[in-house]
């Protein structure tokens, strides 16, 4: 059974154009040098965007789709939805950055399917699921990769648009330099003074180390003498307790000879 005709209107019909561009780009130094760089760019090195739009004549919801044969190539918003009775939506189709192949132009293409929503539809995705074959309406789209029109003509534009702005930028260069200089002294300044700040901080530390030292020395030269006086005492003591044995010792010896003399 053949598939109902396409109810949407769609515009473009047939096929979707993506213009590319070759431009120059000027990238000037952070420094404020004269040395400079001119980088061409290919004509699909950015994004190039689509647009597609998609009319609902009915008096009908509709659902639709767009699907592509190269989904990581695009990116498409929205790619699903309703569209209202007698309403439209506009569709973002963005080509994304690529290396152009001209082996690829034909590969690319675009497919928008449609189905009549019913009036008590909750869910889209399930409405989907259980639609059958002969319900879906699609209409196929193919892909356009247009080239700039004179090539060289656009390269001399983009080389004098360059020269321009080459020369707008030495002109406002010593105005440039003159405020980054003024933005140096200003940044040496600040480092000056904190290498001021931070030299008083370190004669402070170098002072409290000094007398931490000092104070250091002080407890250990207490310490020593308090030490040294009680090995003194020490000393004194043990010669104090031999000396009184050794009387203890002597009378003891003069006793018993007393007793023998006396026996």
């Amino acid at each position: 059974m053949a598939r109902p005709e396409q109810v949407l209107l769609l515009e473009p019909q047939h096929e979707l154009k993506f213009r590319g561009m070759i431009w120059a780009i000027i990238k000037m130094s952070q420094f404020a040098t004269l040395t400079c760089a001119l980088c061409c760019a290919g004509p699909f090195s950015d994004v190039v965007t689509a647009n597609l739009k998609l009319a609902n004549p009915t008096d009908r919801n509709v659902c639709f789709k767009v699907k592509t044969t190269a989904p990581r190539r695009y990116c498409v918003r929205p790619n699903s939805g309703i569209i209202d009775a007698g309403t439209s939506i506009n569709v973002s189709v963005m080509l994304q950055p690529f290396d152009y192949d001209p082996n690829e132009k034909s590969k690319h293409k675009f497919m928008v399917q449609s189905l009549l929503a019913p009036p008590d539809m909750t869910d889209m995705e399930g409405v989907w699921k259980e639609a059958k074959p002969e319900e879906l309406m699609d209409s196929k789209l193919r892909c356009v990769f247009e080239m700039p029109a004179e090539n060289e003509k656009t390269h001399d534009m983009d080389n004098k648009m360059a020269s321009s702005l080459l020369k707008s930028e030495s002109s406002t260069l010593p105005s440039k330099l003159m405020s980054s200089s003024t933005l140096d002294d200003g940044e040496v300044k600040k480092i000056m003074e904190e290498c001021k700040r931070l030299q008083m901080e370190a004669q402070r530390l170098r002072e409290e180390n000094k007398q931490i030292r000092e104070d250091d020395g002080l407890r250990m030269r207490k310490s020593n003498m308090m030490s040294q006086h009680a090995s003194m005492g020490m000393k004194r003591e043990e010669g104090l307790s031999a000396r009184s044995v050794a009387l203890i010792v002597l009378f003891f010896v003069l006793g018993v000879i007393v007793g023998k003399l006396v026996l």
